[in-house]
């Protein structure tokens, strides 16, 4: 007894147990990741048919490139993990996914049916991997456009996939470890409505709202959400009005990353370092690892979302 009683007061285990104490860690925190697989707008970087700076040295050096938009989730507990978004660069996402989780995704949520967010969902098909029943989450209307329209009908007849309707505003459990929230934001909605997630881990909240029109347009307080959660990755497209040369861009609305650093600069410090600047078009200067650029945003105490990065919740 005597020996125990002297392991527990060893300085190296009262290190840790003083660790334990001061951070509130929890075996729990491990439990979930969230790995971000990519960090750029529909198209990817560079952009097709780019040929101006912004775009020129990335061409000749391949390994600065980035793929659209999307993050993978994994619970190391149930061993079950998820794919957010469904992109064009899907195959490399997916790899990268099945390399860190050791099995492919149990399926997939996807926010709205624009060209970078749900086209990867054609990689499914008997031309290519002929998945069998992939569960793929998202809002009706959306549900709605994939089983009527081509090709994407051809995925649900010859069960490739498997659509499964998320009611809005309403918690989901993924895992015993993983519950989601998908909201409904304004944005562009030629096919589908647009969603917002928020996932909730056992110790941690992640907000993903990877597009939306402005914040202004949202019933919501985006302001009180971010207080609400741990991470926010947030629609970072463009980092100010006039970006794109003979473009009306009130046509391609988003908030400017310039826009959202002003309406989030009041909250308490600890707040603004939740967030996560994400989806970048080519043109945007954050995409391309411009020094003012992201000093300004890591002034405001925000951040630049990069791809490989790894969360926990």
């Amino acid at each position: 007894m005597k020996d125990i009683y002297k392991l527990m007061w060893h300085p190296l285990l009262m290190s840790f147990f003083v660790f334990i104490v001061q951070t509130g860690y929890t075996w729990s925190q491990s439990q979930v990741e969230v790995q971000i697989l990519g960090i750029a707008q529909d198209a990817g970087y560079p952009q097709i048919g780019c040929e101006d700076s912004c775009c020129l040295h990335v061409w000749m050096n391949p390994q600065l490139r980035k793929s659209p938009v999307c993050m993978g989730i994994y619970d190391l507990e149930s061993q079950k993990s998820w794919m957010v978004e469904a992109t064009p660069d899907l195959k490399t996402q997916w790899q990268t996914h099945v390399d860190r989780t050791g099995k492919i995704p149990d399926g997939f949520l996807i926010t709205h049916a624009h060209t970078g967010h749900y086209t990867g969902l054609m990689q499914l098909g008997r031309e290519m991997m002929n998945s069998h029943q992939m569960p793929v989450y998202v809002l009706p209307r959306l549900a709605g456009f994939l089983k009527k329209n081509g090709p994407w009908d051809q995925l649900t007849t010859l069960e490739n996939i498997n659509v499964l309707e998320l009611i809005p505003d309403s918690i989901f459990r993924l895992s015993d470890n993983v519950t989601c929230l998908a909201m409904q934001v304004p944005h562009r909605d030629e096919y589908s409505e647009t969603a917002g997630f928020i996932f909730t881990g056992p110790s941690k909240k992640v907000l993903f709202i990877p597009d939306i029109d402005k914040w202004a347009k949202w019933e919501r307080n985006i302001r009180s959400i971010v207080q609400e959660v741990d991470y926010a990755f947030l629609d970072g497209t463009f980092f100010r009005n006039g970006e794109l040369r003979n473009r009306d861009m009130s046509q391609i609305p988003h908030p400017f990353v310039s826009e959202s650093v002003e309406l989030f600069s009041s909250l308490p410090v600890a707040d603004r370092q939740k967030i996560y600047f994400i989806h970048f078009n080519h043109t945007n200067p954050l995409i391309r690892g411009d020094r003012e650029a992201i000093e300004f945003v890591k002034a405001h105490q925000m951040n630049v979302a990069e791809e490989g990065m790894v969360i926990r919740l």
